[in-house]
């Protein structure tokens, strides 16, 4: 039986853990949250104890893996607790609010030589493998991302200096799909709306993109609305559009195709795999999704700096 911790214990936390409870071979050994309330409605839940913090879930012992689903501002000491105690880490995404602290713990999951996840649970859609095949031999020239959405129910998510903005926070996964379709991004010019909110995340955001292999892409973001309007990816190759979301594919405007749903299943599967050292197909281990995460974060700066940013071929800001 492995036996996981769970750092963080809001709306994400929660999914893992039904998801997880649902394994056979799994069981929930202990929750911790800085709100011991919070902490202790989902551990009774799933019949595991409650923490106040997760030095108190790593101190109790027993665990085979961990996983950390904290807010971005919250990334880093988690994590570097966790390996202190050797042990395989699954983190939510984003890594953290700045590259040096999630370009440590990649080092440190490498140099203890653990397994590890990051939530882009995008890539285990169905839909992404059959983008693939319909694109086989056809390479994307254009890819227009889009995150429409509303201002989420938490606290710290309109604070920049919390979140990261929705670029960094929400639209990451669209900007991870775009690096498996089309490939690594060498350029970046974003142009935020003329924020009138101090220190609060632009309420829009239209980004150029120029991909590595000479394709052409957009990117536009927005938290103005009350609904979730639009989230996804549309790639143009020769004589084929594809635009995928998270929960269908649609083939040149005409011909839908259902995802099966087992998405967020999938990546957590692959990841207790991993743990008890079967053959595990992890696609986004730590370090491949620090490359995501550097294209977000030079994003990010160039709609700060107001002028474009260039990545180097590892994904790194210049």
């Amino acid at each position: 039986m492995t036996r996981v911790g769970i750092i963080g214990a809001g709306n994400v936390a929660a999914r893992h853990a039904d998801v997880l409870s649902g394994f056979p071979d799994v069981t929930i050994a202990g929750i911790a949250d800085t709100d011991p309330h919070r902490a202790e409605a989902l551990a009774s839940k799933h019949g595991s104890p409650a923490y106040g913090g997760h030095a108190d879930l790593l101190s109790a012992g027993g665990l085979d893996a961990v996983y950390v689903c904290v807010p971005p501002f919250a990334h880093g000491n988690p994590e570097c607790d966790v390996l202190s105690c050797d042990l395989p880490l699954f983190v939510e995404k984003p890594l953290s609010l700045d590259l040096e602290t999630a370009e440590f713990i990649a080092s440190e999951i490498e140099r203890k030589s653990l397994p590890s996840a990051v939530g882009h649970h995008w890539r285990y859609l169905g839909i992404v493998e059959q983008a693939h095949e319909l694109l086989d031999g056809r390479p994307v020239r254009l890819a227009l991302g889009h995150w429409l959405d509303k201002i989420p129910p938490v606290a710290w998510w309109l604070n920049r200096s919390m979140s990261g903005g929705q670029i960094i926070e929400q639209a990451v996964h669209v900007l991870d799909l775009a690096r498996v379709l089309v490939g690594e991004v060498a350029m970046v010019h974003a142009v935020p709306e003329d924020n009138t909110h101090d220190g609060e995340v632009d309420r829009a955001t239209a980004a150029v993109m120029r991909f590595a292999g000479g394709a052409a892409g957009l990117l536009a973001t927005s938290c103005l609305l009350t609904q979730k309007h639009r989230v996804g990816l549309e790639v143009c190759a020769d004589g084929i559009a594809l635009e995928l979301s998270e929960t269908r594919l649609l083939v040149d405007g005409q011909r839908v195709i259902e995802d099966d749903g087992q998405a967020k299943v999938r990546v957590d599967r692959e990841f207790i795999d991993a743990v008890q050292g079967k053959d595990a197909d992890v696609r986004v281990p730590y370090r491949e999704a620090l490359r995501t995460h550097r294209l977000a974060l030079a994003l990010a700066r160039s709609a700060a700096e107001r002028r474009p940013v260039m990545l180097d071929e590892s994904g790194g800001a210049e």
